[in-house]
Order: C-alpha cells, then structure tokens, then sequence
C-alpha cells in the first residue's frame, strides 16, 4: 500500500512522518552533542569544542525551524484518529506531552540564543549564512542563569522524549493497536 501524501483519518501522511522523524533525529543529535560538548574541557580555544558549539547553535536554530514548519503542517492537516481503545486520560496525557514537546521545540533553541546572547557570542542562522541579532548584551549572570535553564530543559526533553518512545512502544507491544504504525510509512 502506497502511503498518501496527506494524514488521512487512519494514518499519518508522508509529509507528517517525514517533519516528525527528521525532527526526532535533530533532536537525538542536539541531545548527544550538547551532551558530548559541555564534557569538553573549556580552557583555551579548544577547536573542538568550538566546532560542536557552533554546529550544535547551528542544529538547533534548523530545529526551530522544523518546529515552525511542523505546527503549521499540524494544524494545515487533519489528525488521524485515535484508537477506541485509548482513555481518556490517555488522550489528555498525550496532548500534554505533545503541548510540551512543543513548547520545548521553540524553548531550548530561544535559551540557546539568549545564552549566547548574555554570552556575548555571536549565533550566525542556516550555517553561518546570516548573524542574528544579540537578545541581549553581555551579561555574565545571565549567561549562566540561561547555560541552566538551558540545561534543565534538555533534562526535560529527554525525559518527555522517553515517555513519548515509551508510550508509542507500549500501545505497539502491550496494546497492540495501530498508534505506532499510524507514523511508520
């Protein structure tokens, strides 16, 4: 069977799948090399932590992007319907994830900016073609208030991400209902 462009009532279009994976993958690379980098020692001009910071800054603002692109595709398209077999609760656990999976999708690539911003370093958009403006002048308090926040909401990314994966999992192997395979081409 041929998979639709568009979400159909039963299942995700291909343009869907396609925003959702790739922003999974953007995600699981920001998570690892913002993991990997802070790991890095920070005396000196270290060429290597230089490089991840740059192409993590660089990652994440094409995540935001993906994010906007996302949300208006989800609210250009309709839904596919969930299973009889979901609560009610579960319905609402979901939309709760989902609003704050959402949220953190423009959350974490802001704090980043504003980091940088405190930071006094510069954030260039689409890989260095373009420099964004400073949300802030440097601010060494600030710059440590956002390096946390900006932390703890990786923190909680990685968490709601585990809870999603695991949600999905269980309605594959425990419930047995279509919910995974609805995203699966």
């Amino acid at each position: 069977m041929r998979a639709a462009l568009l979400n159909t009532p039963s299942r995700y279009g291909i343009v869907s799948m396609l925003i959702h994976w790739g922003m999974a993958v953007l995600l699981i690379v920001l998570l690892a090399t913002g993991w990997y980098m802070v790991q890095l020692p920070d005396a000196g001009f270290d060429r290597e932590k230089i490089g991840f910071i740059l192409a993590h800054k660089s990652i994440g603002l094409v995540a935001m992007y993906l994010a906007v692109a996302r949300i208006a595709w989800r609210n250009a398209t309709l839904l596919p319907r969930l299973p009889d077999s979901v609560s009610g609760g579960q319905k609402t656990a979901a939309m709760f994830v989902h609003l704050c999976l959402y949220a953190l999708m423009f959350a974490l690539p802001v704090t980043g900016w504003l980091m940088s911003s405190a930071g006094g370093f510069p954030v260039y958009g689409w890989f260095d073609q373009f420099q964004l403006p400073d949300l802030l002048h440097g601010n060494p308090y600030l710059f440590r208030v956002f390096i946390d926040l900006h932390r703890w909401l990786a923190y909680a990314l990685l968490a709601l991400l585990a809870v999603h994966s695991g949600a999905a999992l269980a309605h594959h192997f425990v419930g047995r209902d279509d919910t995974l395979k609805k995203m699966l081409p």
